[in-house]
């Protein structure tokens, strides 16, 4: 399998593989070594991703900052929360 290297991915492209490699790992049907293998290359994709992720947040951050420079308080969007206005 040619492997495309981790850090010249996209996040779609690395969450892809990734969600590929645990539909693998969950199966069973990897010999022990291939599993360890898989694991390993999951690993280091989750960890882009997490990167990846962090990244944009803290891009979104410095563009919802207000005009005064200060930061906005950005609530996470939640089930229940609502806007009471």
């Amino acid at each position: 399998m040619n492997q495309k290297k981790i850090e010249q991915m996209t996040y779609e492209e690395a969450l892809e593989e990734l969600e590929k490699i645990v539909s693998q790992l969950e199966s069973g049907t990897a010999e022990l070594d291939k599993s360890i293998s898989l694991y390993t290359r999951g690993s280091e994709l989750k960890k882009h991703c997490e990167e990846k992720l962090r990244s944009a947040e803290e891009k979104i951050a410095m563009v919802i900052k207000a005009p005064d420079k200060k930061k906005l308080q950005v609530k996470p969007i939640t089930k229940g929360n609502k806007d009471d206005g």
